[in-house]
């Protein structure tokens, strides 16, 4: 019953901003986790910022702290990824995911979305 539904992505130019939405709807009660990964074809799935919903605390992969913002409206069940000053590696598809929290560094990713492409031109 769980769906996550990405949105938002598409072409631009380095320098430009996109942000990302994701509605999440039937995920389990403790799911306290959610986040933002993407892959590029021939790379490994490279994570990229995650939220604890009740708390706001905030997370982000190296690559992209300082230009991308996760945040999240609990009232519509969605978290948004705000990205600026893109670069064309950040090319690839943004997927959302959400799951439980064991520690900070053990998040249970039990959900997933279908993924947005972001393509980011030199």
């Amino acid at each position: 019953q769980a769906l996550l539904v990405e949105s938002g992505g598409g072409l631009v130019q380095a320098g430009d901003s996109l942000r990302l939405s994701c509605v999440a709807t039937g995920v389990a009660s403790n799911s306290a986790a959610m986040g933002w990964f993407r892959q590029s074809p021939g790379k490994e799935r490279e994570f990229v910022a995650g939220l604890r919903k009740s708390l706001g605390n905030t997370y982000y992969g190296d690559s992209v702290k300082g230009r991308f913002t996760i945040s999240g409206d609990n009232a519509k069940s969605t978290v948004y990824l705000q990205m600026n000053d893109l670069k064309s590696n950040d090319t690839g598809i943004y997927y959302c995911a959400a799951g439980p929290i064991a520690s900070i560094y053990a998040v249970s990713w039990d959900y997933w979305g279908q993924g947005t492409q972001v393509t980011v031109s030199p």
